[in-house]
């Protein structure tokens, strides 16, 4: 009898994690490493944000809450949806989780049978197939190049409905691409979802504030009112106010499924953090400033690393509407071999030759689905951007 569950034999652990963990046992070893390869915003967690979470501390906010979330933090949960996505939510109808990632998992492990099928646009956020194998059922891909701006069309996601689809995965603007679905696309995507009345829909919308140049951003059941009874949309506060470490997401959908969620959370982690909460509920109702100055930082950030990418020999860079990834293609590069001897036979050798000769870490296009392409987080200060696109472009130039 084996030991461990045949379960985990089904999925493998987070490419970019390791991506990451790599690049700090290089530098711990003495390397000189600039990594851009985590997805978490570089600036401090808001002023008044961290004060509230001081606050909630010394006001003995530090034992149990309700499972899914505290009722305040609902409400302004819902009040965030009213205000920011015309969405009319009760608290009940509000899940309040350990992280954006619990929510995911939860609505999966709570609705999927073996032989059930999840469409998962690709490229895509290296959780989704594995959260989707994890509760036992078949993610099926669609393939969106770079040619259609890595968006799927509404005949791609026509053909990939089946009388087995349970959800479409949904998550605009992307990780790991940065595109998005504007109004008129996210029209034609529920106009055939309309059409299906038995796939639902799973909307991450974590990057929702990092637009850039004007992009309007919308979510599927603001966009068609039809689909509100079969969405769960995703949110959190890990990107929009750089609270990455505080763990706190949140979705909003039909109360069969908010209960559902709420049930696998109670045997699993129970509530999420009470300090976290709190923080969070200061975040959802204070200043919202911070928002504009990040993303203007942000659209900084990514037209520099745009520009410079796309001077370096063999590397297309399309420029993203969001979030803050660009995801490159290197298919020029394809067949040559780096200065230090490394043949870049695809992007994962280009990854791995990368950080070896130059001690830039990136994620190779393969962990999200789609080749040959890799990922590039610019969620880091603009002089290690600089340095960090001066070493690829010399690696390119060396490769023969």
């Amino acid at each position: 009898m084996a030991f461990l569950s045949d379960t985990l034999a089904r999925v493998k652990p987070s490419p970019t994690i390791a991506m990451s963990g790599r690049a700090l046992e290089l530098r711990a070893a003495g390397q000189d490493i600039i990594s851009l390869s985590a997805g978490e915003p570089d600036f401090d967690t808001p002023a008044h944000i961290r004060e509230a979470a001081k606050a909630a501390i010394d006001a003995g906010h530090t034992r149990y809450t309700a499972v899914d979330g505290i009722p305040a933090l609902k409400q302004a949960i819902c009040d965030k949806f009213a205000r920011e996505n015309g969405l009319d939510y009760k608290p009940s109808q509000v899940s309040v989780g350990t992280g954006g990632k619990q929510i995911l998992y939860n609505a999966l492990m709570a609705t999927l049978n073996p032989g059930d099928e999840v469409i998962v646009p690709a490229p895509y956020w290296v959780s989704y197939p594995d959260m989707v194998l994890l509760a036992g059922g078949t993610p099926v891909f669609v393939s969106c190049t770079a040619e259609q701006g890595f968006v799927m069309s509404p005949e791609a996601l026509e053909a990939a409905i089946t009388p087995r689809t349970k959800w479409l995965i949904l998550n605009s603007p992307s990780n790991p691409s940065g595109a998005g679905y504007d109004r008129a696309a996210m029209q034609a995507l529920t106009d055939v979802l309309v059409k299906h009345p038995h796939v639902w829909v799973l909307a991450d919308d974590i990057y929702e504030h990092l637009v850039f140049d004007g992009f309007e951003f919308v979510t599927p059941a603001q966009v068609e009112p039809r689909l509100k009874d079969r969405t769960l949309t995703m949110n959190g506060v890990s990107k929009a106010y750089a609270m990455t470490g505080w763990r706190i997401g949140y979705g909003a959908g039909p109360e069969l499924l908010i209960k559902a969620m709420a049930k696998l959370q109670s045997q699993s982690t129970s509530n999420p953090s009470s300090i976290g909460q709190y923080a969070a509920l200061a975040a959802l109702n204070g200043p919202q400033d911070y928002i504009a100055e990040s993303r203007a930082a942000f659209q900084r950030r990514r037209d520099l690393v745009v520009a410079g990418l796309n001077t370096c020999p063999g590397i297309d860079c399309p420029t993203p509407v969001g979030a803050f990834y660009v995801y490159p293609s290197i298919k020029d590069l394809l067949g040559k071999t780096s200065a230090g001897g490394k043949v870049i036979e695809n992007d994962e050798a280009f990854a791995n030759a990368l950080l070896e000769e130059t001690g830039v870490a990136v994620v190779f296009g393969a962990a999200f689905g789609l080749s040959p392409h890799f990922r590039i987080s610019y969620a880091t200060s603009d002089a290690e951007l600089t340095d960090a696109i001066a070493r690829i472009k010399g690696f390119c130039e060396g490769c023969r």
